[in-house]
């Protein structure tokens, strides 16, 4: 959302040192600078990507939640023409229920008039210079317990302003904030389709195969011009497929000497980022390998984790079956072995 911003120039990222792992793995396709580590509070983690922001010199800063994943793009532009008008502006909704003030013992002590509240939202919106400056103010000063920026605004003394929220940004916290959330994606997504890929290999000299990203002893290799990895080639099919965007030969020729001995989570990758990119996601992925050998049940869970990890899905949406074919044809007489792949994505 705010990568398709053209308003919008850098974006950093603020993230635990625990999730770098997730972090490239949700950032993988989009151009972003070094994500800086937070700190123990949300005031702390502001601070050090506005000081990570400080050598672009921004006329403006968003300060946005990862966990409001809804925020449109007008709602970026309103915040933008607000703050440019006033110095600093958040997204707020009036509140629509009866709201009372209790005590410690849950008794009411009175109805409080709602006509002045509003329930405020991200991202918010401030010129850089002042909003840092206070930030650093108030960090010396020992203030750390902001629970947004724009209290700590009202504190350096900045007005704030507001603007019109979005009833649909809402704030990822409770089990059944997610559960709504999943509703509101699905929604978005509904072109529901569905691809076929397939693949087969000769078997040649060697002492292993890679299926599914996995390496498996075997008396015999895959002969191919890559890692010949025949159930990733089949999923690249298939995704490439239900996006009707070619085929794995089209986008990784095999008379390009740089595909040569590639692996194939790099075509599998590639393949999930052209989803991504035309803001689709992965419903369900499923192959099936015919072989005589080796067996695949011992591999099946590895393959559906490794598929998962670079589908970026979990691996209940990962189907591996195998079967032979009974002794018949090609893959009969063991000179080879071939993948049938289904994959089923939605999108916008």
């Amino acid at each position: 959302m705010f990568a398709e911003c053209s308003e919008v120039g850098p974006i950093q990222i603020v993230i635990h040192p625990d999730d770098r792992k997730l972090f490239e793995a949700a950032s993988r396709g989009f151009e972003l600078p070094e994500p800086v580590f937070g700190g123990a509070t949300r005031q702390a983690s502001v601070l050090a990507g506005l000081q990570a922001l400080a050598i672009a010199g921004p006329e403006l800063v968003l300060i946005h939640d990862a966990a409001r994943p809804f925020a449109s793009s007008a709602l970026l532009t309103r915040g933008l023409v607000a703050a440019r008008a006033t110095g600093a502006a958040i997204p707020a909704l009036p509140m629509t229920d009866t709201v009372k003030e209790v005590d410690a013992e849950g008794r009411v002590r009175r109805t409080v008039d709602r006509t002045t509240l509003r329930i405020v939202q991200t991202p918010q919106v401030f010129r850089f210079r002042p909003l840092i400056e206070a930030h650093e103010r108030a960090q010396a000063q020992g203030r750390l317990d902001f629970s947004d920026d724009a209290a700590l605004a009202e504190w350096a003394g900045l007005p704030v302003s507001t603007f019109e929220g979005e009833a649909t940004n809402i704030k990822l916290t409770t089990p059944d904030d997610f559960l709504r959330a999943e509703a509101m994606l699905l929604e978005k997504l509904s072109d529901i389709r569905t691809g076929m890929g397939f693949d087969v290999h000769a078997f040649g000299d060697g002492d292993h195969v890679m299926l599914g990203g996995i390496r498996i002893v075997h008396d015999r290799g895959l002969s191919g011009h890559s890692d010949a990895d025949v159930v990733l080639h089949a999923l690249v099919d298939a995704i490439l497929g239900a996006l009707a965007d070619g085929d794995i030969g089209a986008h990784f020729p095999p008379s390009d000497p740089k595909w040569r001995g590639a692996t194939s989570d790099r075509f599998l990758t590639f393949a999930v980022e052209r989803l991504k990119a035309r803001g689709g996601m992965i419903a369900h992925l499923d192959v099936t390998i015919v072989s005589e050998a080796p067996k695949i049940g011992p591999h099946r869970d590895a393959m559906r984790a490794r598929i998962a990890e670079i589908a970026g899905i979990a691996p209940d949406r990962v189907g591996v079956k195998a079967t032979t074919n009974e002794m018949m044809g090609f893959i009969g007489r063991r000179e080879g072995m071939a993948a049938y792949a289904t994959a089923t994505i939605r999108l916008p």
